[in-house]
């Protein structure tokens, strides 16, 4: 559906621009958003690497471990339905460690390794569990310490204080994940019934 929409825009866009006799400017304004988005990727390649190199070095230094030490009571509260020695248990860490560290990119694939692994403890295979809809609320709010894509992004387009946003995304993403997980009680508590 998403991609008829798409379809639908810039087929009107082009009609619109070849009914004012202005087609030329679709075909410029093509050619320089493709190039600015190829100079925005090379930008970002860098600083997606440095903050994945320090991911790597967290995880080999044992810091990722720490982490999941701290971590493993709370998730263990959030996802009660989870046995603690089960590998979902570390998927799900690993997707909200990476989550806090801002790494929106990391997340999805290890969000979807996380549900695959709630799936092997799902008894209905084409419904969601509780512990399906926490994960995917809490990857959705994305609880962030250090927003690095977010930072990436605004250096690659030339902010001159990309990290002025830290504070405000730390509040924010703090109180959308308390909001979430609120929302996400009170509907267990309804629908069990």
């Amino acid at each position: 559906m998403i991609n008829v929409i798409w379809l639908l825009l810039m087929a009107s866009g082009i009609l619109y621009a070849g009914l004012n006799g202005r087609i030329e400017v679709v075909t410029l304004s093509a050619i320089s958003a493709a190039k600015s988005a190829v100079e925005l990727t090379i930008n970002l390649i860098g600083v997606m690497c440095l903050w994945l190199g320090i991911m790597k070095i967290a995880e080999l230094s044992g810091l990722i471990r720490g982490i999941s030490y701290i971590l493993t009571p709370i998730i263990g509260f959030l996802f009660p339905s989870v046995p603690r020695n089960h590998p979902a248990m570390g998927a799900i860490i690993m997707t909200i460690s990476a989550n806090m560290l801002g790494l929106g990119n990391a997340v999805t694939p290890l969000g979807i390794k996380a549900m695959q692994e709630l799936q092997t403890l799902n008894p209905k295979k084409d419904t969601a569990t509780p512990a399906m809809c926490t994960l995917l609320a809490l990857c959705t709010t994305g609880f962030t310490l250090v927003p690095a894509t977010i930072i990436a992004l605004r250096s690659a387009a030339g902010s001159v204080n990309p990290t002025e946003i830290v504070g405000s995304t730390l509040v924010v993403s703090l109180l959308a994940t308390i909001f979430v997980l609120v929302i996400d009680r009170l509907c267990r508590a309804v629908w069990k019934r």
